[in-house]
């Protein structure tokens, strides 16, 4: 396992980036004293600046030129840390080499990606490297996917807790406040390309169990679908497809299968995005049901691409600070267990939750790994935030305002 003698506890890579900045700040406001932090990217004068611009506890932090196309800067950059988090997207176009540095190096990973061919290409090629290094490589540390995978964690505990069996049908309703930025975009833009052109990725994309450490070992449980028809909750909000439902399902369903299938082999989970009550409500959701599989088309399309690229925010912007304070989110989650009993289960917090909130998650989930080693699970290889950091991340969370709660409905 990753041991003490490392210049480092915490390198953010990508640190002058919009997420990067935004991560730096937790760190620079929450990290304990004497953590050992520094700064990298590509650009020296610009990471100077980003690290004047912080709180004033982080302006003696080191700053480290690395290059995601510079394999000898990112082998020297591993080795340097006990922790290596990535901020630098699409991961899909820069993130592989990262990882193999911090596989072969033993070093601990951290990123925030929410996209499916990424995870799947890094624990094809690394998860075995990293088992016998010890490195752990947690991968979906923002709000994909996190509030997702902690909450059935936190649900599986309830249960467990109770002696009700083990979870069979689990719905989640997100609802949330917040903005867009350019990296999303052009991670989304970046799937869509490839989906495009290339059938396997569709295919993969289509899976279910497209994350699943082992695919032919899947019960035959059919999963609810994806992209399901509007309809209503009990309280009589509206939902719709969820815009990264397939991606946090899939990571919550590789969660299950890397604790043995723990949360039960009859689990069949779903995520759903509220989009409110009453004729509102009704036309969000049936404008997200059409709009969202006509954006990513649009997307894959050389023609309407171009025409997207002049009306969404480019590359290192996001929202504005007011969006930022302004934002919040909230996922509810509906059970029944294999006994029949019924369930419910919380994951919530303030700030927007693509950016102030997955700074606070990422941020969190960086420190357990460098800092919180003997009480994290026994496990090393390509890891989600579960199965990785598990019930420390939940603390962690809790103790920075966040709500991770399970009861008996």
């Amino acid at each position: 396992m990753v041991g003490t003698a490392r210049e480092h506890d915490v390198v953010v890579l990508g640190a002058t980036g919009f997420v990067g900045t935004l991560l730096c700040e937790h760190l620079a406001r929450q990290a304990p004293a004497g953590t050992r932090i520094a700064l990298a990217g590509r650009s020296h004068e610009r990471l100077v600046r980003t690290r004047a611009a912080l709180p004033e506890r982080a302006h003696a932090w080191p700053v480290l030129v690395a290059d995601t196309d510079d394999a000898p800067s990112l082998r020297a950059l591993a080795a340097s840390t006990r922790v290596l988090v990535s901020t630098v997207g699409p991961y899909l176009q820069h993130g592989l080499p990262v990882v193999e540095a911090c596989a072969r190096a033993g070093t601990h990973y951290a990123d925030l990606t929410g996209e499916v061919p990424f995870v799947r290409q890094a624990a094809d090629a690394h998860d075995e490297v990293a088992r016998a290094t010890g490195a752990r490589l947690v991968h979906a540390c923002g709000y994909d996917a996190v509030p997702s995978d902690l909450a059935v964690l936190v649900l599986h505990r309830r249960v467990a807790a109770d002696g009700a069996g083990s979870l069979g049908r689990v719905r989640l309703v997100a609802s949330a406040r917040g903005g867009v930025s350019g990296g999303t975009v052009a991670s989304a833009r970046g799937i869509a390309e490839l989906a495009g052109r290339d059938p396997a990725v569709r295919r993969l994309l289509a899976d279910p169990f497209s994350l699943s450490p082992d695919r032919t070992a899947e019960p035959d449980v059919p999963q609810p679908s994806d992209t399901p028809a509007p309809g209503r909750t009990v309280d009589g909000r509206w939902v719709a497809t969820s815009p990264m439902g397939s991606f946090n399902t899939r990571v919550v369903r590789r969660s299950n299968a890397l604790q043995g299938w723990a949360y039960g082999r009859e689990l069949r989970y779903q995520e759903v995005a509220a989009t409110g009550s009453g004729l509102r409500g009704a036309a969000r959701a049936a404008g997200l049901t059409v709009g969202l599989p006509l954006a990513l088309a649009a997307l894959a399309a050389p023609p309407t691409r171009a025409l997207l690229d002049r009306v969404l925010p480019a590359p290192g912007t996001g929202p504005d600070a007011e969006t930022r304070r302004a934002g919040w989110f909230r996922m509810d989650l509906h059970a029944v267990t294999t006994t029949g009993q019924h369930y419910r289960a919380l994951a919530a917090g303030r700030g927007d939750p693509g950016y102030s909130a997955t700074a606070v998650m990422l941020g969190e989930a960086a420190l357990a790994l460098a800092l919180d080693g003997d009480r994290l699970p026994d496990r090393a290889g390509s890891l989600t935030p579960a199965t990785a950091v598990g019930d420390v991340l939940v603390e962690r969370l809790r103790a920075a305002d966040h709500r991770y709660v399970a009861s008996v409905r």
